[in-house]
Formats: C-alpha cells, sequence, structure tokens
C-alpha cells in the first residue's frame, strides 16, 4: 500500500489536553505537545470519512465499512507509521523537517553549552549493590561531577540521524520547545444547554498552546499514514474544541540506519518512536521475562531498558459517545538494548515497518492509531 505524508498546520491555537481528570469547578486542563499519536489519526480518519459522504450515524454503528478507514472496532487498511512535532521552511522549498523527542539514553547537562550530548551505558551493578531491576544491565550516566540535567529540547533531523548511526550528538542538533511554541492560560465557562446560560459552578482553566512562526519557518506536526490511495490537502478538527488545521501532502524521507551492519555486529538499541501499549507493562512485545527478543524474524537478548514513568492514553470514543479505556503505555523515546541479535537486513527493517505487534495484532485499533512504532539504532 501507499504511504503519504502531511503536515499538519493549525490555524488557531490548539487544546491539546491530556489524559487528565477536566471539566469540573476549577480544573486545568494542561495540554500535551506532540499529542499523542490517536489524536491525529483520529483528526485524519475523520477528514477522509467526510469526503466519502457516508451515512456518519450507520458508520459509527459499523453498518458501513470502508476499506481503507474500516469500522470503528474494526480498522481497514489505514495505519499511522509515523508522527510528531515538524517545521517547515518558509519560501519556495517548503521542505518540512520532523523534530523527534529526545531518546531516554540521551543527557544534555545544564552546564554543557558545548560539545557531545552524555549517552547512558548499559552497565553491570556491583554484587553488592541491591536492585529491583530485572535486567542484567542499568543504563548509567557517568559524571565526574553531579550537574543538573536540561529537559525540554527536541532533536533535528541531523541530530537524529547521528543518533541511529551511533554517533555523537551535538547540542546545536537539539532545539529547545520554548523557539517552537508558547501556551496561554484560557478561562471557560460551562453551558446549560437546557436553560441555555452559564451552568452553575463551571468555570475552569485550560492550556491553550500557540506555534510560534518566524520569518524562516512555521511550527506544526508531520504524519506518515500507510494504507490510504489518495492524499489530497484536508480540513481537520484538531484536538480539544475541534480547531481548526490543514494537511497538506509533502514529501519526507526519514533516515534509516545500517541495518546490514546492525545485522553483522549482533547488537542494537531499538527506540520508541511513539507510546507502547505493552501487556508486559514497560517490557516490549516479543520479549518474554527472561529477556529473550523474538519477533517479526529478530531475536536477540534484551540487555537492558531506559524507560521513564509510564504515561496514561484514553481519548473520547466518537462513535460510541463515551471515553476510550484508561491505558498505561511507554512514553515515547523509551529506548531497550539487545545483544547477540540473530536477523537479517529484511528482518530488522521488517521489525521496524511492523512496529512492536505481534502477528495477530494484539489491538487493531491502537496499531491504526499509530501506537508502538520504533526505530533501530547502532551501538
Amino acid at each position: 500500500m501507499k504511504t503519504h505524508t502531511f503536515f499538519i498546520e493549525p490555524l488557531d491555537v490548539l487544546f491539546l489536553r491530556g489524559n487528565t481528570l477536566f471539566g469540573h469547578a476549577g480544573s486545568y486542563g494542561e495540554s500535551a505537545v506532540p499529542p499523542k499519536p490517536s489524536v491525529l489519526a483520529g483528526a485524519l480518519r475523520s477528514a477522509l470519512l467526510a469526503t466519502r459522504e457516508y451515512n456518519l450515524a450507520a458508520f459509527a454503528r459499523g453498518e458501513v465499512p470502508d476499506p481503507e478507514i474500516g469500522t470503528p472496532d474494526a480498522p481497514g487498511s489505514f495505519i499511522l507509521t509515523g508522527s510528531g512535532l515538524a517545521r517547515r521552511e518558509r519560501g519556495a522549498k517548503r521542505q518540512v523537517e520532523p523534530l523527534f523527542a529526545m531518546p531516554a539514553d540521551l543527557v544534555l547537562d545544564q552546564t554543557c553549552s558545548k560539545g557531545h550530548v552524555s549517552r547512558l551505558q548499559p552497565t553491570a551493578l556491583h554484587s553488592k549493590l541491591g536492585s529491583s531491576n530485572p535486567m542484567p544491565f542499568v543504563a548509567v550516566h557517568a559524571q565526574a561531577k553531579r550537574e543538573k540535567v536540561e529537559s525540554g529540547r527536541w532533536l533535528t533531523i541531523s541530530g537524529w540521524k547521528n543518533y541511529l548511526a551511533g554517533e555523537p550528538v551535538h547540542r546545536s542538533d537539539t532545539v529547545a520547545s520554548t523557539c517552537l511554541w508558547k501556551t496561554e492560560t484560557r478561562i471557560g465557562i460551562g453551558l446549560d444547554a437546557a436553560k441555555r446560560r452559564a451552568a452553575d459552578g463551571q468555570l475552569f482553566s485550560s492550556e491553550a498552546i500557540a506555534f510560534l512562526k518566524s520569518n524562516k519557518s512555521e511550527i506544526g506536526f508531520f504524519a506518515t499514514v500507510r494504507g490510504i490511495e489518495t492524499a489530497n490537502a484536508m480540513m481537520l478538527r484538531l484536538g480539544g474544541d475541534g480547531r481548526a488545521a490543514i494537511a497538506h501532502q509533502v514529501p519526507l524521507t526519514l533516515p534509516e540506519p545500517d541495518y546490514g551492519a546492525m545485522a553483522k555486529s549482533r547488537r542494537l538499541r531499538m527506540v520508541l518512536t511513539s507510546p507502547g501499549l505493552f501487556e508486559g507493562g514497560w517490557r516490549p512485545a516479543g520479549a518474554d521475562m527472561s529477556g529473550t527478543f523474538d519477533l517479526h524474524g529478530v531475536r536477540g537478548k534484551l540487555k537492558c531498558a531506559a524507560v521513564a514513568r509510564p504515561e496514561v492514553i484514553s481519548g473520547f470514543d466518537l462513535a460510541k459517545g463515551c471515553p476510550k479505556p484508561a491505558q498505561r503505555v511507554a512514553p515515547t523515546g523509551s529506548v531497550y538494548w539487545l545483544d547477540d541479535v540473530d536477523a537479517t537486513p529484511e528482518a530488522l527493517h521488517k521489525l521496524v515497518e511492523a512496529g512492536l505487534w505481534s502477528k495477530e495484532v494484539e489491538n487493531p485499533v491502537r496499531r491504526a492509531e499509530g501506537f508502538n512504532r520504533i526505530a533501530l539504532a547502532a551501538y
């Protein structure tokens, strides 16, 4: 099936609310940037559905299947294979550059104004040190002196390319969140539809995201979709309150590592490029309790993992008119080290194409929404 990449350009501020309770008197709706891939997948699927002039009520009941979109409970060929922040050049070229969440094994010290970004290394603990870590190695950040770690930065395409190749990443390969967007607090008032007035005790605050524009570039999102034949420009309803955005089809080729060199070295890093929804919690699909990894023709031994605190995904099911179940996920940027890898370059490429889903696909809906996507990096 064809693969299409979109640059999603917001036309207004966005309310990208995270998975926290919101709507009670005095509550605060904090936004998440970038949104979970399901937000972009849902906006694109809805826009495609609108162009096909189906009876939306019948589609919501599962009575009008579409070969690409499928039904609410059984997705078709549409799969979101990549998404995230992006910036687009102004002028004639209009090239799009994706921006990537910092992998969990990269550390940027606040006092490090120049030079390389530090990297966590799998290290065996001393035999007298106890730990609840089930892996044989622990990801360690060795420092000559204690320094605070800087957060809120994103990898540029050059930094991502160096990271995948196992090369040093420089501070100049990162960009700060403050250069991409700013937040604004908006006050909302709940409405009583029956009385046609403001509801009592329904005053709340929400966080609006305003992307910054400059003479050189504009900020938005990229989304790569596999399994659709046509891809014209589409108007989207994005995030909370359905704010307007335009999805433009753009040419974009993401860098890939040398799969042949990985197969020869028999070691690699798996990096989550979207949240990971795994039955084993933090443990990726394909890995058992002993650490043996076997998925899509790639076999190896899970040596070490760098996974931040779990996040929670949910969302609202428009077809059923109710919230989706809340589920824990491993955050984007989590890193897994594999040793003793037995795989061909073709199998490694297939693993990336398929994502961390078994052949039976545990959750087809979440797969279509873009979860469990990975990249492979050398080490």
